[in-house]
């Protein structure tokens, strides 16, 4: 039996685990004794052996606001990816993922392999090359991982990989002195010229830092990070994502007519993003701007100034543990992003389980909770803010609409990517 699996069932990690998953701990200590004999199982003994975890994440506010350099709300959800990792003597990397093929990187070639595009290979290439860039240290070890991070949920599993990934170089060979802000530039760097994806950072730093996260990317190789401490159960209220279904396939060009609405409007005033443009200028110039861009561009525009300030506000209502007026900010938000920013409604009309899920919100959830849109858009995922006594039935009317385990309840998690030990 790993020395780790003997300490984790004396208890030796009760406190940092219970701090991390509160009444689910139990639950979670049975997953990392399973993910430990399965360590034994594919590498064989060790002393070494350590626990780490990285959380997934979930958007709070600023919808589409962090391409536009803007300010977004995050929090880190208990579902998590978790690792049971030993250091190697060289500088290969094993990690056998539960449900995937085991991988096998060495790091003693860190340029991009096209081959390893979309591939979880590419992603471990990618943060050890910029660690090294940086002159941080990488080296070899051999990890077994499991996620709870359900996929195509908005809860970002890859931002959670990667951050656990950087979190064992960070700690195996750096003492633990690579920051989030790092780690997280890092993931982004390895996902854009690694991966394949042109992803932005809030995932990545929202999963390194933990809890409530405030960020502000108007500078966004150095953006304003604020870790806000609000526990929500203690307000009476929980948060779910509801998994509408939907087809992410053929949404590439949604998305990008997002960001490519707001840039016309930036260019319009000679500017690169919307963060750049005077708010006033813009209303302003509304019957000129009419000549040159699309309404549809301008109602975008109009979204992003909005949500952009919305976050400041939602952020001390949070500081003041003043829910009502939380609530009441989400569903400005998610009001703005349906009717102003439009990213509910996709062009396929067949395709309405974002509105079918808000608007069965709405009905449930009346003048208790919020509800607003979850992420990207067009498809997915919705957020909603559910109080705990109507929590059975919020869930029960969900499920019976868009199928069971559809609707994720989850708590905030104070922290980021961790050690447990």
């Amino acid at each position: 039996m790993l020395q780790i699996k003997t300490q984790l069932i004396n208890g030796d990690f009760d406190a940092t685990l219970r701090h991390l998953y509160g009444s689910a701990m139990e639950t979670q200590k049975a997953k990392y004794a399973a993910l430990a004999d399965a360590f034994e199982s594919a590498f064989g003994e060790s002393d070494d052996a350590a626990l780490f975890s990285a959380p997934g994440r979930s958007e709070i506010g600023g919808n589409h606001t962090d391409h536009q350099l803007g300010r977004v709300l995050a929090a880190t959800v208990t579902m998590d990816s978790r690792a049971v990792v030993a250091p190697r003597s060289d500088s290969i990397v094993r990690i056998h993922s539960q449900g995937y093929t085991p991988l096998c990187v060495s790091l003693d070639h860190l340029a991009p392999n096209a081959a390893e595009e979309n591939a979880s290979e590419a992603l471990v290439r990618g943060i050890a090359e910029r660690f090294a860039q940086t002159g941080r240290t990488v080296g070899g070890f051999d990890a077994v991982t499991a996620s709870d991070v359900p996929k195509g949920s908005g809860l970002s599993s890859s931002a959670a990989f990667s951050i656990l990934v950087s979190t064992i170089f960070s700690v195996l060979y750096n003492g633990g002195q690579i920051p989030p802000v790092e780690q997280a530039l890092a993931s982004k760097y390895a996902e854009n010229k690694h991966f394949g994806k042109p992803s932005g950072l809030m995932d990545q730093l929202a999963c390194a830092v933990g809890g409530f996260v405030a960020i502000d990317f108007e500078h966004p190789e150095e953006p304003k990070i604020e870790k806000i401490d609000c526990d929500l159960a203690s307000l009476g209220y929980a948060i779910c994502i509801v998994n509408c279904g939907g087809n992410h396939a053929d949404l590439t060009h949604e998305y990008a007519a997002v960001a490519k609405d707001m840039g016309d409007v930036a260019r319009y005033f000679g500017k690169a993003v919307l963060r750049e443009v005077d708010e006033a200028a813009f209303f302003a110039s509304l019957g000129q701007l009419r000549s040159s861009v699309s309404d549809r561009a301008l109602l975008r525009a109009m979204h992003f100034f909005g949500d952009n300030a919305r976050v400041q506000q939602q952020a001390e209502a949070l500081r003041q543990r003043d829910i009502e007026t939380f609530r009441q900010l989400m569903i400005e938000s998610g009001r703005s992003s349906f009717m102003m920013l439009q990213n509910v409604c996709p062009t396929d009309a067949s395709e309405r389980g974002l509105a079918l899920a808000l608007a069965l919100s709405e009905r449930t959830l009346g003048d208790r909770g919020a509800w607003r849109v979850h992420g990207g858009g067009f498809a997915g995922t919705i957020l909603a803010l559910v109080p705990l006594e109507m929590m059975t039935t919020y869930q029960t009317q969900m499920e019976h609409a868009f199928g069971q385990g559809c609707c994720y309840r989850f708590a905030v998690r104070p922290v980021g990517g961790i050690k447990i030990g």
